[in-house]
């Protein structure tokens, strides 16, 4: 890779280096003809399946956050213990997603995605009964483990089976799938639970899931253009070392946890905000809050053309900006002036998920499922940062506190995106003229 390759660059699309090491590092193909691109035959099937395995993962991961303060009257306990059946989800996701995707480079993504929903949704089934807080919390980890199986072997099966041109809008109709699944969840959770409370919530998620799944098997070309790899430790860790060498990867990986750390934060905490003084709300409304869910589904879908108009860098100052204003707005004691908030914090983190994701599939130009991996490890540590921390923070300050803590988030953002660009400018600087001939 290049020096000029490893700083942020203008345009991940139209990047020679970075198409050409997507060419090498898989089968020779006539991408003309046999890779999926907008429009072309299998196409549709292969996002409509990829959008429902993100609605099922979304859905099941988050499906407590909604119910959080419901979760607390049960058991007695506070936001920050209730908050651990949002954080061992995440967490078990986080820990085992690079094993899962070294999984699928040797058994294939189609065959490990499958087998993850088949465990996810399984748990799913069990958790309404959980007897006790722990056993929650237990049963929540387990099922965020079998998760950890579909987000890095997705971004893996799409940079290997769709056009690196369309590679953008292709994962983000994925995150899209993730916005359409956590909005969903959290409000339909929200509206059950009112009526028949927590533990019939999450087994109508649960039976959502299953159909989700069986769909997604249903639906998803087989891939053409895998080439198993190989279960030694030594090639895995030999990749993970190389992926973190990677300066441009090193800065996605730290953006993407950042990003998550705020949107865990505050999507983890508004459920007690709103019920609380001087809002009130019932756990209905509650839930139907999160259909600003919808405006991250816009927003992912459409990062494609942000970064064409934009670039990266771009994209994510944007993205950061928008973030961050929706968090200061959020701290007025109006509630239209709080969702406007929300809508700006959705916006904003999911545009900037999705450059942020898509640009790690275009720089790995080897073991993209671990650099995927190495991504969500990244991104979901950063949910269960922002789950805890956030909670303990409107625990001691309010919400101001949680906001306090992803202002911080944001700026890390900020920063190093800039940092990136220094790079890339003093790489241009120091890059060598071609020779005379």
């Amino acid at each position: 890779m290049s020096p000029a390759s490893t700083g942020a660059s203008t345009d991940v699309d139209a990047a020679p280096p970075v198409s050409a090491a997507v060419s090498a590092a898989a089968p020779v193909v006539d991408d003309s003809d046999s890779r999926l691109t907008p429009g072309g035959p299998g196409y549709r099937r292969m996002s409509l399946a990829l959008f429902l395995a993100g609605v099922a993962t979304f859905a099941l991961l988050y499906s407590t956050q909604a119910l959080l303060p419901l979760i607390s009257g049960e058991f007695g306990v506070a936001a920050s213990e209730a908050s651990w059946t949002v954080a061992a989800a995440t967490g078990g996701l986080a820990l085992f997603v690079l094993p899962m995707s070294a999984l699928s480079e040797r058994f294939g993504r189609r065959t490990v995605m499958t087998a993850s929903l088949a465990v996810a949704v399984s748990v799913g089934v069990l958790v309404p009964f959980a007897p006790s807080l722990g056993a929650l919390v237990a049963l929540r980890a387990v099922q965020g483990a079998a998760l950890a199986g579909l987000p890095a072997s997705a971004t893996a099966y799409l940079a290997e089976e769709v056009r690196p041109r369309a590679l953008v809008t292709a994962i983000g109709l994925f995150v899209a799938g993730n916005s359409v699944g956590g909005m969903s969840g959290r409000v339909i959770t929200g509206w059950v639970a009112q009526e028949w409370g927590w533990r019939v919530a999450v087994g109508v998620i649960g039976v959502i899931a299953v159909g989700c799944a069986v769909a997604f098997r249903m639906l998803l070309p087989t891939p053409r253009h895998f080439k198993a790899g190989s279960l030694r430790p030594r090639v895995l860790a030999h990749a993970v070392r190389d992926h973190l060498a990677d300066p441009l990867l090193r800065r996605l990986y730290a953006i993407g946890a950042l990003f998550m750390t705020v949107f865990g934060g505050v999507y983890t905490v508004i459920g007690y905000r709103l019920t609380e003084a001087p809002f009130g709300l019932p756990q209905g409304i509650v839930g139907s809050i999160f259909l600003v869910y919808l405006v991250g589904t816009v927003s992912a879908s459409t990062a494609g053309r942000l970064v064409v108009r934009l670039g990266r860098r771009g994209a994510l100052y944007l993205a950061g900006g928008t973030t961050a204003a929706g968090l200061l707005l959020s701290l007025a004691p109006s509630l239209p002036l709080v969702l406007l908030g929300l809508v700006l914090i959705t916006a904003g983190f999911f545009a900037g998920h999705a450059v942020a994701s898509s640009a790690v599939g275009k720089t790995a130009t080897h073991g993209r499922a671990q650099a995927a991996a190495l991504y969500q490890s990244a991104y979901y540590i950063g949910s269960s940062a922002g789950s805890t921390v956030g909670a303990i923070a409107f625990h001691a300050n309010g919400w101001a506190g949680t906001v306090g803590v992803g202002v911080l988030a944001v700026l890390g953002v900020v920063t190093i995106t800039a940092f990136g660009s220094r790079a890339a400018r003093l790489a241009t600087r120091t890059e060598p003229l071609p020779a005379v001939r």
